[in-house]
């Protein structure tokens, strides 16, 4: 980094707090406007903000350490969440944004009844709002901490500090508003960063270009897009797991099974329905379709520089021991861009850092202030003090989530550990809106038991498990033991079950039609992602025949439908 390249980001920045600075001034001092920016939201820019803060700085880190250890396969461990997330977009979008509420965790008081539900909500509030966002800024943070060792040669502490700092400070003073404004600019500058770092990973001397990576012998079991069906160790764990049962039984930030998290903050803000479905379902196509193959690229030519870990030690001495990791590989392919192009590409995933933080501390904020300060603690709070509550919320959020950075060694570590803790979950979360049966006590179930059963498997005597199989356990034991208490305990009071069907007002008609509009998406995202990789790699006929199936059968299928 020269002095060209500090100007660029330092642009970046300046940048990105006035636009915090200009939504202060347009946001309305309540927590409708710091949490929802009005509910007056268009679906492009929700749609932008999705994808935006999806993007964040260690999804590269993830991506590069799955390809670099499974090859392009290795990514079925998160293209199989389309199918969650297209279920959201054609069934759940609508009875979000018709419930109303502020929070996704308001809909425990909505959707239960009782003292159970409402201690539900406070529990679920901090259970996710805190632990399970703070896992996740942590996650986010370490990839900082890797690029700024690697590329500026910075201690791990001074990155969390200064990044967690600028996060705060942009997030607390702008809400809701700022994050979604200033998400459309940080899109944009996040993907031509990842292109540009594409293109010049590419194009590094010991690569040798597209066609040169694309046929390199020592690349070659790399590039296919399915594991070995030959070897139950690579298509159990990298494809049949995922397909089968992780995509409905885990809870994933960005891809959980119904909706929730900061999605559906983003419906909830929406101006109406059509808004929430257009912005979801311009989200799964950004995330699944367009962005991974830049990531991908890099990742692969990165095999080719830094074949193994060693060769990261090597090259790269004073980074510490424990984060020279797969991961830390693109971080390493960054330190070969020129001048003022290593600026841009740096800056594009300080935006990344910021899009993403920022919606995690507004997100755990309204949980904190809409459904356990509120609720809980001061019940007459005024607008100004719930913001002010909100606000210190961040601060504090944000440290915790630096403090445990500091502990994890790779972006797949912490994607383990939210999936495992998540798992057993999934099935609860979209059946609680149609099984009436379900209640609070099995919510808690699920929770307690998906935590418990999680924390034996991997601190009990069970090391020679992978973590395939202990994801299998998890999800059969947590599955069984909510079904049972929901069946074990009473169901809700019937006033407010047809309360809730009432406002949610879902018809079996609308329900078919959400299926098949996921199935015929989930055809032609998965086409569009396979057709790039198979333009890429230059097979043509191949890339048009999918290309084709993916376009053509959808199409056929509506047309036949409406004749």
């Amino acid at each position: 980094m020269i002095i060209i390249d500090w100007l660029i980001v330092a642009a970046v920045l300046v940048v990105i707090l006035f636009g915090g600075f200009y939504a202060a001034k347009k946001n309305s001092d309540d927590k409708e406007g710091f949490f929802l920016a009005g509910r007056n939201m268009p679906w492009w820019l929700l749609g932008l903000s999705m994808v935006a803060t999806t993007f964040a700085a260690d999804t590269p880190n993830l991506v590069t350490g799955l390809v670099r250890q499974y090859g392009i396969a290795g990514n079925w461990l998160w293209w199989s969440f389309l199918i969650t997330g297209l279920l959201t977009t054609f069934i759940y979008a609508k009875l979000w944004r018709r419930l109303g509420v502020v929070t996704d965790v308001e809909f425990y008081e909505v959707r239960y009844s009782g003292k159970i539900a409402k201690l539900l909500r406070g529990f679920r509030a901090i259970y996710l709002g805190v632990f399970f966002n703070v896992m996740i800024m942590a996650s986010v943070t370490l990839a900082a901490i890797k690029i700024g060792t690697v590329l500026l040669g910075v201690d791990a502490i001074v990155v969390v500090v200064i990044a967690g700092l600028f996060a705060v400070v942009f997030s607390t003073v702008g809400g809701f508003l700022a994050v979604l404004l200033t998400d459309a600019l940080l899109f944009f500058l996040a993907m031509a960063g990842a292109m540009i770092a594409a293109y010049f990973a590419v194009n590094h001397p010991q690569v040798g270009g597209l066609q040169a990576l694309v046929s390199a012998p020592e690349l070659s079991e790399k590039w296919h897009f399915l594991p070995d069906f030959s070897d139950p160790n690579q298509y159990v764990p990298l494809l049949l797991i995922p397909l089968v049962l992780q995509w409905w039984s885990v809870w994933y930030p960005g891809s959980e099974p119904g909706g929730g998290g900061y999605i559906a903050q983003r419906m909830l803000a929406a101006k109406n329905e059509r808004h929430a479905v257009a912005a979801s379902a311009f989200f799964n196509l950004c995330h699944y379709a367009v962005r991974p193959w830049p990531w991908i690229l890099v990742a692969m030519a990165s095999l080719l520089v830094f074949p193994d870990l060693e060769s990261l030690r090597v090259a790269f001495p004073h980074v510490p021991e424990h984060l020279v990791q797969q991961d830390l590989a693109y971080s390493a392919m960054l330190s070969f861009l020129p001048a003022g192009i290593l600026g841009l590409v740096v800056a594009s995933i300080v935006a990344a850092y910021i899009s993403t933080i920022s919606t995690s501390l507004n997100w755990g904020a309204s949980y904190v202030v809409n459904d356990f300060y509120l609720r809980f603690v001061n019940p007459e709070a005024n607008s100004h003090r719930q913001v002010l509550i909100g606000r210190i919320s961040s601060v504090l959020l944000m440290i915790a989530a630096g403090i445990i950075a500091l502990f994890l060694e790779s972006a797949m570590q912490a994607f383990q550990i939210l999936l495992s803790i998540g798992a057993g979950t999934g099935l609860l979360f979209m059946m609680r809106w149609f099984w009436l049966r379900i209640n609070a006590y099995s919510e808690l179930a699920a929770m307690i038991a998906s935590f418990v059963i999680t924390m034996i498997l991997q601190f009990g005597p069970f090391e020679a498990l992978l973590d395939w199989q202990k994801l299998l356990l998890t999800v059969a034991f947590s599955t069984a033991i909510w079904v049972l208490v929901t069946l074990l305990t009473p169901a809700c009071e019937p006033q407010c079950l047809a309360s809730f069907q009432t406002k949610i007002n879902s018809k079996k008609p609308e329900i078919q039609h959400g299926l098949m509009m996921t199935l015929l998406s989930l055809l032609f995202i998965y086409g569009v992602l396979f057709t790039t990789g198979y333009l890429l790699m230059g097979l043509y006929t191949m890339a048009a025949l999918i290309m084709v199936v993916a376009v053509a059968l959808p199409g056929f299928i509506m047309f036949f439908k409406r004749t």
